[in-house]
């Protein structure tokens, strides 16, 4: 959790630790990225170098997968109207 905020050396030297028979998930969500330099971010980074690698898959949720309160979907939903108007 919180992948958003690894570094891409951080991220290289996870992924790079997977034993054999392992499988690994790495989670995080991408509008919360707290790092100074977005562009930095080592989850984006990830997925732009292992796109189309072989036993690599990314998956996307949207906000029609949150299975927390049922609230949440709209605080959600609230801040993205929000957003839109504030970022035209």
């Amino acid at each position: 959790d919180e992948a958003q905020n690894t570094v891409p050396e951080q991220m290289k030297m996870f992924l790079t630790r997977m034993g054999m028979g392992s499988r690994m998930i790495v989670n995080g969500d991408i509008t919360q990225i707290d790092l100074k330099e977005k562009k930095r971010c080592g989850l984006l980074l990830a997925e732009e170098i292992l796109c189309g690698t072989q036993g690599v898959q990314f998956v996307k949720f949207g906000k029609e997968d949150v299975v927390r309160h049922p609230l949440v979907r709209e605080i959600l939903h609230s801040y993205e109207k929000w957003e839109s108007r504030a970022n035209p």
